[in-house]
């Protein structure tokens, strides 16, 4: 089973850049896609951005829109999120997973699996 591990989490001040990373053991990610998603406290898991792995094709939520980019290494078996212009509301542990269903939308949390332990990025004002 795949098993993913993200890092790159850290306190920063608004205005600076971030690179997480969401490296894969026990299997690669050539077939699926995958997405990250943020939790900040108190509020629910939301959807942060998706890349297709195989085209490369890449989708973002508005509020992370023109700041962040998603992309993969197939080498490494890494995919990335590049965070610049961070604000204090990117504050959340970030997650990163594997697409399994195609039904409910690549924005619907339900769709993915082999979830990661998460990495904390905190943005202070």
């Amino acid at each position: 089973q795949v098993q993913l591990k993200e890092s790159g989490g850290e306190l920063v001040q608004a205005g600076d850049s971030l690179r997480l990373s969401c490296a894969a053991s026990g299997g690669t990610l050539s077939s699926y896609g995958m997405g990250w998603f943020r939790q900040a406290p108190g509020k629910e898991r939301e959807f942060v951005c998706y890349i297709m792995w195989t085209t490369g094709n890449t989708y973002y939520a508005d509020s992370v829109k023109g700041r962040f980019t998603i992309s993969r290494d197939n080498a490494k078996n890494t995919v990335y999120l590049q965070m610049n212009s961070l604000k204090p509301e990117d504050t959340a542990v970030y997650y990163c997973a594997r697409r399994r269903f195609y039904t409910a939308g690549y924005y619907n949390a339900s769709e993915y699996v082999d979830w990661g332990q998460g990495t904390q990025v905190t943005v202070s004002s």
